[in-house]
């Protein structure tokens, strides 16, 4: 018995694979700050699993705003440590 649905991972996979011609056109210094978006992505790709999500780029785009989330909130409290020094 096959599988009716792509799992998540794979699904992520064939969106990094449409992506390729936008990132080969990146300036040099963006590329490793967009392979970072997808680095997310597939951080949180068991949550977005259970999802079984009709678009998978929306739990990628949550995934990614949940990561820069975690890192703006880490950098406020190390300026906020820096400011009461």
């Amino acid at each position: 018995m096959g599988r009716t649905n792509p799992t998540y991972r794979d699904q992520l996979s064939a969106i990094e694979d449409d992506w390729r011609p936008f990132r080969r056109v990146l300036r040099r210094q963006d590329k490793p700050r967009f392979d970072r978006l997808f680095v997310y992505a597939r951080d949180h790709a068991d949550a977005a699993g259970n999802l079984n999500p009709a678009d998978p780029l929306a739990p990628m785009w949550m995934a990614i705003a949940l990561e820069q989330e975690r890192r703006i909130t880490e950098l406020e409290e190390e300026v906020e440590r820096l400011t009461e020094a």
